[in-house]
């Protein structure tokens, strides 16, 4: 840094010139040695100077280095090397400490090295290769760089990982590495490539992602891991937050029954440590996650019912009602149960069931609401009961008639030992406590919210406020609190629990305007003027006087709709009246509070409105504003609509209803024609199971009488002529086809012994003529061999001729017999015959079939022993035709060295005829330049050419050869 600074300023650069030069060395070293050992101890010095001159290894560097990823693969110690030289240029996590001039500019370098190295794409690409290799030198330092390039530039790393083929597949495979340190790093590389990428978050979790980090987490402990078991839940969360596709996903997997574990919390004197405590905390948020309110409604209704048929809220239950349990995990568990509940009947109603370990039980509500009225208790804690009585009330009125039941005189314990959770609500909201004031309000307010049963109901609740006086009702209770100019906390809470009674109740508002200090004390608050924070106040005070004229049903003669509204435009003015309602929706709290359910605040004098309260207020804000603008004749116009509505209502009903009776009364019919159906079908059975059966009995009676009458014909001396005389019909047939199969088999033989005559003789004819005494040997021996197989077929045919004559003979022995049969079928056989001359000729008969059945034997086997020796003539015959092929080959060979050498002598005998003509040219010319040409030269020349000629012979005479 400081050279690059002096570089910079002009100055010198002192002895850090000495590394610059160093650096540059080294780069040339790398870039231009042949030899891998000096380019490998060269990375090697480069990252010693990494962390130290990171700047100017990083400039110089980078290039080589990527080079040596892309080049150098097969050696791991160089891959590993240039990797972590990389990280150590990219990282910020272990800068030294530097001037506070250049903290910004150093803070600076990863981005900007980053954002060199992924200006290429392939660079991440190869990156992503080399994650593939096993090689915990090159796999470790891998993980890490990728890690710190996600870190530096996220979404464009995204990006690029998205695009790249199985990019994240491969980066899955490091959870599965047995290696700790690989698959932990991996874990951390997952969680900054899932983050805030929903895309990505989808193809993680389809590539089995829930499985292994569950598995990851059960190896560890569960909540009693380590880090490792921390940064998979992080990761999960990553997965799962905002994410609609991996929620449903993570639920049909039937993942959510593999958190229950998690929550086994076991003795309580174990101890908490710190990572426990961490790990809880973050199971419990992956549980919120699911359930969140912000989550489609379907989604979380199939989650929360998951979670109580495994068992899941049943164990957080017991984390609730447990001792020794952290303040923080009680505070957030008590959080995760309250939305595991909110808006499902199912678990709302086991968690009513849910009592404490105490002697006597108490209902877990109870004890909620006691740690919420009490004001020595954790203002988190405090605020998390109240989302949890919110949650348990929320669309379950059958909670909220509990809850007000509570306070009806009729069920209130006149002995006194149990305490209710109305009279908890009650004594929150008339205590000292302003927080506990507000916290009880509202808790009512959820408990009448969308009731209007209800609303009625509490209406009869009566306080008794001292001895000897009357007691006063809890409407009335409630303004006089009011009136007595409490503090601000104190008086919203109760403004908010009197709009919330008050709208869609006119018999609330009749019983509220009945008491004459009311209005008079709501026109006073409005209309004074007021510093900033009664504000909010006056704005409440108008909200409720407009709830009194919009939901009047002009029962009061005082107080009627168009009074209200006269009194309004004298005392404050209807402009001042829609100012003043309008400081509610304008005041900061306001959106803030309508953005989440859950009260989450960070002190108590931030606690000013509810989330269903902004509902309510938006509701009804442009409602009152239109209704304090109307004169009594639209009233009246209005007035009259809704009695014809209300007619058309009751008309609507009573179609309704008629149209009911008419459904019953058609299920009725279709109950009685499916059951008319079903018997019908069960007569149809049986009908067609007696028919069926009388038939059977027909077919036996018709066969029985067949048999009778066969059995009547038969009887008499033609009994014998139906066997042929002991000959059955079916033997003389079974001789027929044995004797058809000999006559095939014979014709078969016949065809494969022309086959081989015909291959023989083609043999012979491609036989190769003697060119070598190799070829003549060869021949020699293979005529041997076809002289040898001739003598065999000719023994074969004999035998063959011989069986045909046999086969032959049994034929015509044949036909007698079957003349002698069909002479002897068509002459039946005179009555008066002793039957001793027919026994005798039938012992003929038979004697003679079994002596042609043992000569049909014999010739069988005769056939079989014949195609065995043609299987092994065939064999000898591929044998001889595969020595021939081979003295084919060879023949062939011999001929192509032949016509190769004949070749070059002619191209010798070229070359020799062109210089006899050179030397021959060249002498005339000497001659004619007049240059004497001795005799014996002309000697030579005529003896070279008559060697030459000799030698041209000798060619001739090879060529011929």
């Amino acid at each position: 840094m400081n050279f690059l600074r002096g570089v910079m300023g002009g100055q010198s650069a002192g002895p850090q010139h000495t590394e610059a030069e160093t650096i540059q060395k080294l780069c040339d070293r790398v870039a231009s040695s042949t030899l891998l050992d000096d380019r490998r101890n060269a990375v090697r010095a480069l990252k010693s100077l990494s962390k130290k001159y990171r700047l100017e290894v990083g400039i110089q560097a980078m290039e080589h280095l990527i080079h040596v990823l892309q080049t150098d693969r097969s050696d791991s110690e160089i891959i590993g090397y240039a990797l972590d030289t990389l990280y150590n240029i990219i990282s910020n996590d272990e800068e030294e400490e530097v001037e506070e001039n250049s903290t910004r500019q150093s803070e600076d370098l990863g981005s900007q090295f980053t954002e060199i190295f992924i200006k290429q794409q392939e660079n991440v690409t190869l990156l992503l290769s080399l994650l593939e290799e096993f090689d915990f030198h090159v796999r470790w330092p891998g993980v890490k760089l990728l890690t710190s390039l996600l870190k530096q530039l996220g979404p464009q790393v995204q990006q690029i990982i998205l695009v790249s083929p199985m990019g994240v597949s491969r980066l899955m495979d490091l959870l599965a590495d047995s290696r700790e340190v690989i698959r932990n790093d991996g874990v951390l590389l997952l969680q900054a490539l899932t983050r805030s990428n929903g895309a990505i978050q989808k193809i993680v979790a389809f590539e089995n992602a829930f499985e292994r980090l569950l598995d990851i987490i059960t190896e560890e402990g569960n909540s009693d891991g380590g880090i490792v078991v921390e940064d998979c839940l992080i990761l999960l969360q990553n997965l799962l937050k905002n994410n609609n596709s991996n929620q449903n996903f993570f639920k049909e997997g039937s993942y959510i029954q593999r958190m229950k574990p998690w929550f086994e919390v076991g003795d309580e004197n174990s101890g908490w440590s710190a990572q426990k405590v961490t790990n809880l905390h973050l199971m419990l948020q992956l549980v919120r996650v699911l359930v969140s309110p912000n989550n489609p409604p379907g989604a979380t209704s199939s989650c929360q019912k998951a979670m109580f048929q495994c068992g899941l809220l049943q164990q957080l239950c017991t984390i609730l009602m447990a001792t020794g349990v952290p303040a923080d995990i009680l505070t957030e568990t008590i959080n995760t149960v309250s939305e595991v509940i909110r808006g499902c009947q199912v678990n709302q109603d086991y968690f009513a069931s849910v009592n404490a370990p105490s002697n006597p039980p108490r209902p877990a509500i109870v004890v909620l609401l006691m740690s919420m009225v009490n004001e020595r208790q954790p203002f988190v804690l405090r605020c998390a009961v109240l989302y949890c009585f919110q949650c348990f009330l929320y669309k379950n009125q059958k909670g909220q008639g509990e809850i007000v039941s509570t306070l009806l005189p009729s069920t209130i314990d006149a002995t006194g030992n149990t305490v209710s959770a109305g009279q908890l609500l009650c004594g929150g909201l008339f205590s000292t406590d302003s927080l506990s004031n507000w916290c009880a309000a509202v808790a009512l307010a959820h408990a009448l919210q969308e009731n209007a049963t209800q609303k009625e109901q509490l209406l009869r609740v009566q306080l008794a406020t001292s001895i000897g006086n009357p007691p006063v009702s809890l409407l009335q209770q409630c303004t006089n609190i009011l009136s007595q100019g409490s503090k601000i906390q104190t008086r919203v809470g109760l403004l908010m629990l009197l709009c919330t009674w008050l709208s869609n109740c006119p018999i609330a508002v009749t019983h509220f305007l009945h008491n004459s200090a009311n209005v008079p004390f709501l026109t006073g608050q409005i209309a004074e003027n007021l510093g900033e924070e009664e504000q909010l106040v006056q704005g409440l005070c108008a909200l409720l006087l407009g709830i009194s004229i919009y939901f009047n049903d002009n029962s009061l003669e005082t107080y009627m709709k168009e009074k209200l509204k006269q009194l309004i435009e004298k005392r404050i003015g209807k402009e001042n009246f829609i100012e003043k309602l309008g400081f509610i929706s304008k005041h900061e709290l306001y959106s803030r509070a309508s953005q989440k359910p859950q009260p989450n605040f960070p002190s108590p004098e931030y606690m000013i409105f509810d989330h269903e309260f902004t509902k309510l207020v938006k509701e009804l804000e442009g409602v009152i504003t239109k209704a304090i603008y109307k004169s009594s004749e639209e009233d009246k116009k209005e007035e009259e609509v809704k009695k014809t509505l209300e007619q058309h209502d009751s008309i609507v009903t009573h179609y309704k209803n008629m149209i009911r009776e008419q459904d019953l009364q058609l299920e009725e019919l279709k109950q009685q024609i499916s059951t008319l159906k079903c018997q019908n079908e069960q007569l149809q059975t049986a009908v067609t199971q007696q028919v069926s059966q009388i038939q059977q009995h027909k077919d036996q009676y018709n066969l029985l009488k067949v048999q009778l009458g066969k059995d009547s014909q038969h009887q008499g001396p033609y009994t014998d002529g139906a066997q042929m005389n002991g000959v059955q019909p079916e033997e003389i047939s079974r001789l027929r086809e044995e004797i058809e199969e000999l006559k095939s088999n014979r014709e078969l033989l016949q065809s494969q012994l022309a086959e081989k005559d015909s291959l023989i003789e083609n043999l012979k004819s491609s036989q190769p003529s003697p060119g070598t005494n190799e070829q003549s040997s060869a021949t020699a021996g293979d005529s041997e061999q076809i002289a040898e197989l001739k003598q065999e077929l000719a023994t074969l045919k004999s035998q063959l001729n011989s069986q045909s004559v046999e086969i032959t003979k049994l034929q015509t022995e044949k036909q007698e017999l079957l003349q002698k049969t069909e002479a002897f079928a068509k002459s039946a056989p005179v009555p008066g015959e002793s039957e001793t001359v027919i026994a005798t000729k039938t012992t003929d008969v038979e004697g003679r079939l079994s002596a042609l059945l043992q000569e049909t034997k014999e010739l069988k086997n005769e056939i079989k022993a014949l195609s065995e020796e043609r299987t092994a003539i065939k064999e000898q015959l591929d044998s001889s035709n595969s020595t021939i092929a081979i003295l084919q080959n060879e023949k062939n060979k011999l001929e192509v060295d032949i016509t190769d050498s004949k070749k070059e002598q002619d191209d010798l005998l070229v070359l020799l005829a062109d210089q006899d003509q050179k030397i021959f040219s060249l002498k005339n010319k000497l001659k004619e330049l007049g240059h004497p040409v001795e005799e014996e030269d002309e000697l030579e020349s005529g003896d070279q050419d008559d060697e030459d000629d000799e030698d041209e012979d000798d060619g001739k005479e090879q060529g011929h050869i």
